[in-house]
């Protein structure tokens, strides 16, 4: 059978840099950091008293407060960067067949904070069973694609993926690949996370795994910099309206990009370090340009998963060398996470979207805070430092990996009708 193309036609971001599709695409450009101490709980007892958090947001202005009681803060980001997508691409003026359009979105923890509240209520008391009636609901990680859905009437397939931090991309893939196979005409998709919290904070330090650089918290997301000690926690949302582009055309939809192409593999190797080679991060790469049909010369950007761990960025280069050879040094690879921190299971669509902006506005997003040149990395490469750089970008790939070796890349390029 024919295989459908697949446009992406509306998109919505909430971002520790951003609020809108807009301020996070300016703030991306502009070098900015959303790194600070924590508001949300004192972290003054734990490693790390920092993190990349939601700024000047108030629930309210968005989801009337009775309902947004109801809601997990990971649901109420979803809720908000779906219906800036949702308006962005005019899809419900349309009228479309309901029927047709669906939500896939992707979370890799959900409801934490409700999670977090009801123990601490539970165990609190006097040890009777006593539990909010919303606190399954809240928590369980697929109920945010069930309140874009119901909000909508949006009845086509609804569900979420769970791949700990690929979660956001597997959930663009799919939407894609159903898509494209005829079983819908669009989706809402894309992914969220709300981490900031004691149990998230207290998780990640237990694991060594967070950047505790409290002296300099702005300039803590330090992807392959010699000196980088973990990730920066951040928490948001990113959502994408992925359409059949005769569908989309019909409608008169304006259309950010193309996507042509996805992979996927495992590292079957550890529980939550990468492969050393980057095998997993290599076979989803060439997986995704095998999707694609195209050669690897073909891609001009590589927005990478780039966390800021000691062995996570030098596998992921390794990888990007693997595959893409020589060429590679004429690529442009940047970490947007060393501005917005790491959003888990919402990673895969905030840096989809930059993926989508620069190919379509022709610039790449820099990666900030480098200091210090590590000698394990090609200095040959262009990391994008320091600056954005403007040059044709025909092609870009997004790369987001997960623990449990997980790995995901999608592939975006520049709409021609």
């Amino acid at each position: 059978m024919e295989l459908k193309r697949v446009v992406v036609t509306g998109m919505g971001a909430l971002t520790p840099i951003g609020n809108t599709l807009g301020e996070y695409w300016d703030a991306l450009l502009s070098g900015k950091s959303g790194a600070a101490p924590i508001k949300q709980f004192d972290a003054s007892l734990f490693k790390t008293h920092f993190a990349c958090e939601i700024k000047n947001f108030n629930v309210e202005d968005f989801i009337d407060r009775k309902e947004a009681r109801k809601l997990d803060q990971f649901s109420q980001y979803a809720m908000v960067s779906a219906t800036e997508a949702i308006a962005d691409a005019g899809l419900m003026e349309s009228n479309p067949n309901l029927d047709r359009v669906g939500v896939i979105w992707g979370s890799g923890i959900g409801g934490l904070k409700t999670f977090q509240d009801e123990a601490e209520n539970f165990f609190s008391g006097d040890g009777t069973p006593r539990f909010n009636p919303f606190f399954i609901p809240k928590m369980i990680a697929d109920i945010a694609a069930g309140h874009i859905s119901i909000k909508y009437g949006l009845r086509g397939p609804n569900y979420v993926t769970v791949s700990a931090c690929a979660s956001a991309t597997n959930a663009i893939i799919d939407a894609y690949n159903l898509i494209r196979l005829g079983k819908a005409d669009a989706f809402v998709t894309g992914g969220s996370e709300a981490a900031v919290n004691q149990m998230g904070m207290g998780g990640f330090n237990g694991l060594k795994a967070l950047s505790t650089r409290n002296d300099s918290p702005e300039t803590a997301s330090r992807p392959f910099d010699l000196d980088r000690d973990g990730f920066v926690l951040g928490e948001g949302a990113g959502a994408l309206i992925l359409e059949e582009y005769e569908h989309a055309i019909k409608r008169g939809a304006k259309i950010y990009a193309e996507v042509i192409g996805g992979g996927m593999s495992g590292d079957a190797y550890h529980m939550t370090a990468p492969h050393p080679e980057g095998l997993g991060a290599r076979n989803t790469m060439i997986a995704a340009l095998d999707d694609a049909q195209i050669d690897p010369t073909a891609i001009d950007y590589v927005n990478v998963h780039g966390t800021s761990t000691p062995l996570g960025d030098i596998a992921e280069v390794k990888a990007i060398q693997a595959v893409f050879g020589e060429h590679a040094y004429n690529l442009n690879i940047s970490s947007t996470k060393s501005m917005t921190g790491h959003l888990l299971g919402a990673a895969g669509a905030i840096e989809a979207i930059a993926c989508i902006m620069a190919v379509k506005h022709d610039i790449i997003p820099p990666t900030i805070n480098h200091f210090t040149d590590d000698p394990e990395l090609d200095p040959k490469l262009n990391f994008t430092f320091h600056q954005p750089q403007k040059r044709v970008v025909n092609v870009a790939l997004s790369n987001t990996f997960g623990f449990g070796g997980h790995n995901t890349s999608v592939i975006v390029k520049k709409f021609v009708g």
